[in-house]
């Protein structure tokens, strides 16, 4: 089965705090759902798109703010407290910089529509072609090579 490539949005903060878990990156979706997270499998490729800062509300970021490959394992259930308990999967995020999406607007095939282009990402996690996930990367200066391109 081939690599295949995921969006998945999240705050800048959320998306951030996978990127930089101490115990190896996660990512997790749509508030924490097990049905979205079983679509990626290990070895696929994931960026993490931030419309904004945090969540609810408050400035925009409108970018990309993590690159990386899903790891091995099925996805697992983490006690957050409070009886939120959102299901994960590890990833290994590579070295990259933030990159916004403005720049990538008339390149990405995955934007239908230019006037309406962030519709797709209410969704939440939706599947994209090699050559976006290519052009993210370089937006993002991340390492094709890690990336396995």
């Amino acid at each position: 089965m081939s690599m295949r490539n995921w969006i998945a949005v999240a705050s800048a903060e959320h998306a951030r705090r996978g990127r930089d878990d101490a115990g190896g990156g996660f990512m997790q979706v749509c508030h924490g759902r097990l049905a979205p997270i079983r679509r990626v499998r290990p070895g696929d490729r994931v960026a993490y798109y931030a419309p904004g800062l945090a969540m609810g509300g408050g400035p925009r970021c409108q970018s990309f703010v993590s690159i990386g490959v899903v790891q091995p394992g099925e996805p697992y259930a983490f006690d957050m407290g409070g009886g939120f308990v959102p299901y994960r999967r590890g990833v290994a995020y590579v070295p990259a910089r933030e990159a916004s999406i403005l720049p990538l607007l008339d390149v990405l095939e995955f934007v239908d529509d230019r006037q309406h282009w962030g519709y797709k990402f209410r969704f939440g996690l939706f599947e994209i072609g090699d050559s976006d996930m290519r052009r993210i990367a370089e937006a993002m200066e991340a390492s094709r090579v890690l990336l396995h391109f």
